[in-house]
């Protein structure tokens, strides 16, 4: 909204960024779908049906449930499990009898956001005690809708935590080479340099393989946390320091300067501001690199293990092609993957167009 200040008319930077982005459809509802994918990932108990680590041996790998409609009234069919008389192979055969489904039911208990205790569930069966299967289920008899939810909150939140640890590192680190430079910039640039010449992957698998096996799961989501942070700052460091480089001449921070402000006045409010574009972008595109980071380390059984629920720990049970062709429903986490990091990538761009002044 423009604001008036002497009569005219005026908007601020940030203002007039949004302005910007909303003309880009594609990256506001990528921006929509990301709030979406965290908001899942926040409420995730009350989303899902069952308790994730609930097994059945009467429903292993059962297929997914299409909802239908009976009226207004939304309702699965049930699967039978029958055994073929001459391999004795399980198979599920559909029948004519129907599982209601309803909102708002009590289930397994938890604690809402951490706090306050409650059964309640978004939706669930009609009646207690019946099983709904909307993504099928695992080698276990578990749920996969209630596993793909509850491993959104492990993989998201790990992108969002280590993209802010490496955001840090590479604004400090990069800036103080750049608006310093001499023997502090070399320093900074060796140490850059030389973690960019390590393989990305076997640095990934040699530090996560070197957790003892023995730690809890939240020790082990701390670690590969911080392990993926120290190694995704230093493009980010490169850039700021280029950027601090070009703009330490110019005319606005000379007279910052001459003014009698602070370095880190003349960093944080006239420096840091006029690379925003930059800084954005390559925030944006850092999450999915962490998300991706994290699925790679699970799923090759180096990062989260069970009974930690991600992405990538869902989709080691989609190793064998015998299971996929099978149970092809157990790749569901890496279609959650992909779409994603689509949506992030599609976001940073739009966020990244809308904060350079120079696009059009």
């Amino acid at each position: 909204m423009a604001n008036l200040r002497g009569g005219i008319e005026y908007a601020s930077q940030w203002e007039l960024m949004w302005a910007r982005f909303k003309k880009h459809k594609v990256a506001y509802w990528s921006m929509m779908f990301v709030a979406f994918l965290y908001v899942v990932a926040v409420f995730a108990e009350f989303l899902s049906p069952f308790d994730p680590e609930d097994p059945s041996s009467r429903t292993v790998y059962q297929p997914p449930q299409m909802v239908k409609f009976d009226g207004f009234k939304p309702y699965v069919t049930k699967f039978k499990l029958t055994r073929d008389p001459e391999t004795l192979k399980p198979t599920y055969v559909d029948s004519d009898e129907k599982t209601y489904l309803r909102f708002f039911v009590p289930g397994f208990e938890y604690k809402m956001l951490g706090l306050v205790p409650t059964n309640l569930h978004l939706f669930g069966p009609a009646e207690a005690g019946e099983k709904v299967f909307l993504f099928g289920s695992d080698r276990l008899g578990r749920d996969m809708f209630s596993r793909v939810i509850y491993g959104a909150r492990f993989t998201l939140s790990m992108g969002l935590i280590g993209v802010i640890l490496s955001t840090v590192l590479g604004i400090v680190l990069g800036g103080i080479s750049g608006y310093y430079g001499g023997k502090i910039d070399w320093v900074i640039q060796r140490v850059v340099e030389f973690i960019l010449s390590l393989p990305t992957i076997p640095i990934w698998l040699a530090m996560a393989a070197a957790m003892p096996r023995n730690w809890p799961p939240h020790l082990v989501y701390i670690s590969v946390t911080v392990i993926i942070s120290l190694i995704g700052w230093t493009h980010l460091a490169r850039v700021v320091r280029g950027k601090f480089l070009a703009m330490r001449g110019e005319v606005f921070v000379i007279a910052a300067k001459l003014d009698g402000c602070s370095e880190g006045r003349v960093i944080f409010r006239h420096m840091l501001p006029s690379m925003a574009s930059h800084v954005i972008a390559a925030v944006t595109l850092a999450i999915p690199s962490m998300i991706l980071a994290e699925t790679t380390l699970s799923f090759l059984g180096l990062g989260l293990q069970p009974p930690a629920i991600s992405w990538g720990v869902l989709l080691k049970d989609a190793q064998k092609i015998s299971v996929i062709s099978a149970a092809p429903w157990l790749f569901l986490p890496g279609v959650a993957t992909v779409l994603a990091v689509l949506a992030m990538n599609f976001f940073g761009d739009g966020l990244r167009d809308a904060a350079d002044p120079y696009s059009h």
